[in-house]
């Protein structure tokens, strides 16, 4: 089976690598590269000279040879390797009758723990945002970001202010969900190497399961000094887009989760080879995951297979307004299940088990995202 096209198509604010082959089979496949789709897009068509009248059923071949041809990758390449890899995935599973997780070696679990997003502006309304989910049955709740956003013309708090409201948030997220959730602490690559050892510090009585990306995601030897000097677990990775990155990071001790994103390192066959390094480091997963429910779906069908996962990210929209566990994209596509009691089902269709709703690509067009940074007081940036 010959590989006859690939197009990057762009759908709300998502890009979609799709690709045909001689036999009728379509598959799809989400790029990562947040922020810079239009270059990825460019990266999608390129490989696609490249693979067209190939074997759809060589993938591992494919993924080498689009990597290795020049060794210049980078994020917007990198997204463009994910897609087409995670589309070549759902060719064959729908080819052979089968989900993804049967061609990586079959199904360890049948559903898996999912994170729900908190979003707030205001102390207050993230706390009332976490007990709405805590009561629609999630045991775990990340993207809880205890500096806020409130401020984004302008930022600026002293160090003591900055570090002491942060904690008092999450004081209160735990004085009021109890034990019985899990707080995933987001930091957006916000703090300095004394910012992260401080905070971590300071909100491990509240027992956390981990801090996510507390330094920039080049800081690879400030991570693991923070790592070795904080007493709560760190996550990262999601910034990432090879293997030898997050094999760097793990062989300093600078992480406890290891936070792929599967648009952009390398799609399932790069992310299960940064599985296998983590279970290497006794060290779990937590897929990364903002985009749509595509990449949730390639995400679901890895963590089927994959036995050190410690939970999935679950990047449903604001709750506080409809009470609903709405993803955002939700009406672009069809076949993927609800989460129930805080898990989701693996998908047991053939190939990814998600397919483009009927008229998608008219009813939902591009929308752009610019680039923006958000200013300091000072005119410098605060990193996110």
């Amino acid at each position: 089976m010959k590989i006859t096209s690939v197009e990057a198509i762009f759908v709300d604010k998502y890009l979609i690598a799709r690709v045909k082959t001689s036999d009728g089979y379509v598959g799809i496949g989400e790029s990562g590269a947040w922020g810079h789709l239009e270059a990825s897009a460019a990266a999608i068509l390129k490989c696609g000279e490249y693979l067209r009248g190939k074997d759809a059923f060589a993938i591992e071949h494919h993924w080498n040879a689009l990597q290795r041809a020049s060794h210049f990758t980078g994020a917007a390449i990198m997204g463009a390797v994910s897609a087409i890899d995670i589309a070549l995935w759902d060719i064959k599973g729908q080819a052979l009758g089968v989900p993804v997780f049967e061609l990586l070696g079959g199904a360890v679990r049948n559903k898996v723990r999912v994170y729900a997003h908190v979003k707030a502006k205001t102390p207050q309304k993230m706390v009332e945002e976490a007990l709405l989910k805590k009561r629609q049955g999630f045991t775990a709740l990340g993207h809880l970001n205890p500096f806020l956003d409130e401020d984004y013309d302008s930022y600026f708090k002293p160090h003591s202010q900055k570090i002491d409201d942060a904690v008092a948030l999450v004081a209160a997220l735990r004085e009021s969900l109890g034990p019985t959730v899990d707080l995933c602490i987001e930091l957006h690559r916000r703090l300095t190497v004394a910012e992260a050892v401080t905070f971590a510090r300071k909100v491990e009585p509240f027992n956390p399961m981990f801090i996510e990306d507390p330094l920039k995601p080049s800081a690879v030897d400030a991570m693991a000094w923070v790592a070795d000097h904080v007493p709560v677990p760190i996550a990262t990775g999601e910034r990432y887009f090879s293997l030898h990155q997050f094999q760097t990071l793990a062989a300093r001790r600078g992480v406890q989760f290891l936070r792929p994103s599967i648009g952009l390192c390398g799609g399932i066959t790069g992310a299960k080879k940064i599985a296998a390094l983590g279970e290497a480091y006794d060290m779990d997963i937590i897929p990364h995951n903002p985009l749509s429910p595509l990449n949730l779906a390639a995400e679901l069908q890895l963590v089927g297979a994959v036995p050190n996962v410690a939970l999935q990210e679950y990047p449903m929209l604001s709750s506080a307004l409809h009470g609903s566990t709405e993803l955002p994209g939700e009406e672009i596509f069809a076949g993927l299940p609800k989460p129930s009691a805080g898990f989701i089902s693996i998908p047991t269709a053939p190939g990814l088990g998600i397919q483009l709703a009927e008229n998608a690509l008219h009813a939902f067009p591009k929308v752009d995202r610019p680039i923006s940074i958000r200013p300091h007081e000072d005119g410098s940036f605060v990193d996110q």
